[in-house]
């Protein structure tokens, strides 16, 4: 069940997160301190994770725990879809109360249907005007978060944006629609990369998206980099 930190707890972590924040100089280390600290206050939390855009303007994600975080955000990455996505661009709470009965980001649900998701809360990271990423945690039971986890982890990820805003200001992140249009190119490749496999396997949009990941995970390669290869492989069609 979604929990509420008495206020003595709460101030206590947002005082611990802004203490660990601002004794660092190096994103990714920073990141990872606020993922243990976030993950640590959530019970029920298997992953705990930020979003933020690198120097040359690509989404990565710095995550605690066993590689689920990673693996969650790179599909949406990849598909340009998904809970944590969504946060960042709306710039608002998103909630997954249970997986299995929420179908707004079909293909990423599809995509993590292997991996011990159930249950998913992400927020905005708002530094003042601009929203420079968002912060995510992932249960492995449904019911985890409800709309006042959305609330209470808001409140730890309006200092942490700040702070993390400015031990990030030295890279110049680039805004968020340069990075959507990087996005939307790969999920472009992926959605033809599935109709070329559906036409030459006569198998559904499902099967296809499957085989795809499949190949990725063999070959040790990105969704978008094995959908490319799919699509660069056929015959340009007759003029």
């Amino acid at each position: 069940m979604a929990q509420q930190l008495p206020l003595d707890g709460l101030t206590g972590m947002i005082a611990r997160i802004r203490g660990l924040l601002l004794t660092e100089e190096k994103v990714d280390r920073a990141v990872q301190l606020l993922a243990r600290a976030i993950k640590e206050s959530f019970a029920g939390t298997i992953g705990a994770g930020v979003s933020l855009l690198d120097v040359h303007g690509r989404r990565k994600s710095s995550g605690f725990m066993h590689g689920v975080v990673e693996q969650a955000d790179r599909m949406q990455y990849e598909l340009g879809q998904g809970p944590c996505l969504t946060a960042w661009a709306a710039e608002e709470a998103v909630v997954i109360e249970d997986l299995d009965s929420d179908d707004r980001w079909p293909d990423w649900k599809a995509a993590v249907a292997g991996l011990p998701i159930r249950s998913v809360v992400s927020v905005p990271l708002l530094a003042g005007k601009e929203c420079i990423g968002a912060l995510k945690l992932y249960g492995a039971q449904p019911g985890e978060y409800d709309d006042a986890t959305g609330r209470l982890l808001a409140l730890f990820a309006a200092p942490a944006a700040t702070l993390l805003a400015h031990i990030q200001a030295s890279d110049a992140p680039q805004r968020m629609s340069e990075s959507l249009q990087a996005s939307l190119h790969s999920r472009d490749a992926v959605n033809r990369a599935c109709g070329i496999l559906m036409e030459r396997h006569r198998i559904v949009p499902e099967a296809a998206l499957q085989e795809l990941m499949r190949q990725a995970r063999a070959a040790g390669r990105t969704l978008g980099q094995v959908s490319a290869d799919v699509v660069a492989g056929t015959p340009a069609a007759a003029g």
